[in-house]
């Protein structure tokens, strides 16, 4: 007797959506979730589930620009209608930006940080870097041999967190759980990276991101969750086995009070 509504912003999920009279399917980034609550009626909900992982859809799709594997244009929006992609960052940000970006981002050295910008900015002078491919042919003589598809994952993915605005995205996603979770309402979050998996941990902890217990006017410290597993779950050897991707996965869940 139930209802679901999924959220995801891409055209390409809108295709593979369920075809169910209980399923709704809301065009829309997650972090409009209680906008789009109201617009349907719904004035809570008894859960939430949220997936913050890039789907295999994504890397495997050359055009989508997301993997390192695959040559495709500089890309990786998830929303193909946002104007702002890539390619725009890596070849108009300037040297801070872009040293923040893989500082704050991809958990690089403010050195490693710098070395990457100044390579990418002077190619760039040279030519526009259009593609996957030339972004790490250009950005290859900068990594160690042994980490080299790790480290050119950390790059793309903090091209590709700035992208999408994921993190201001999913501070504004936890902002409105407290009040679309029902009481007892079960929020269960995966992450795959420490920037969100940090956020998701102290929200639940202390229902800000900060992680700082606040309290009311009486002195009494005011939580709105109860954290359910005290360490994330994190997928058995035999998961990862089957499906690598899932790796770096972790869930957590907590109890609305």
């Amino acid at each position: 007797e139930g209802r679901l509504f999924s959220f995801d912003q891409d055209t390409d999920a809108y295709e593979n959506r369920l075809n169910d009279s209980r399923f709704e399917f809301i065009s829309a980034n997650f972090s409009h979730l209680s906008q789009y609550l109201k617009y349907y009626g719904i004035t809570s909900v008894d859960g939430v589930l949220a997936d913050f992982g890039v789907s295999s859809h994504h890397f495997d799709t050359a055009s989508r620009g997301f993997s390192i594997r695959k040559k495709g244009r500089l890309d990786m929006r998830m929303n193909t209608d946002s104007s702002f992609d890539a390619y725009d960052l890596i070849n108009n940000y300037g040297d801070q930006q872009l040293e923040n970006v893989f500082n704050q981002f991809g958990d690089f050295r403010k050195n490693e940080s710098k070395r990457l910008a100044n390579t990418i900015i002077d190619s760039r002078a040279i030519n526009p870097i259009e593609t996957t491919f030339q972004l790490v042919s250009i950005i290859e003589s900068l990594v160690p041999v042994k980490i080299r598809n790790q480290f050119l994952a950390r790059v793309f993915q903090s091209i590709r967190i700035e992208v999408n605005q994921e993190l201001n995205a999913l501070i504004e996603f936890l902002s409105q759980l407290p009040k679309v979770l029902s009481e007892n309402g079960i929020a269960c979050i995966i992450t795959y990276h420490s920037l969100e998996d940090r956020l998701v941990k102290n929200f639940f902890k202390s229902g800000n991101c900060d992680g700082f217990l606040e309290k009311d006017f009486f002195g009494n410290i005011t939580k709105p969750f109860t954290v359910i597993n005290k360490k994330p779950i994190t997928p058995s050897e035999i998961e990862i086995k089957a499906n690598p991707r899932a790796r770096s996965a972790k869930l957590r869940i907590a109890k609305r009070n």
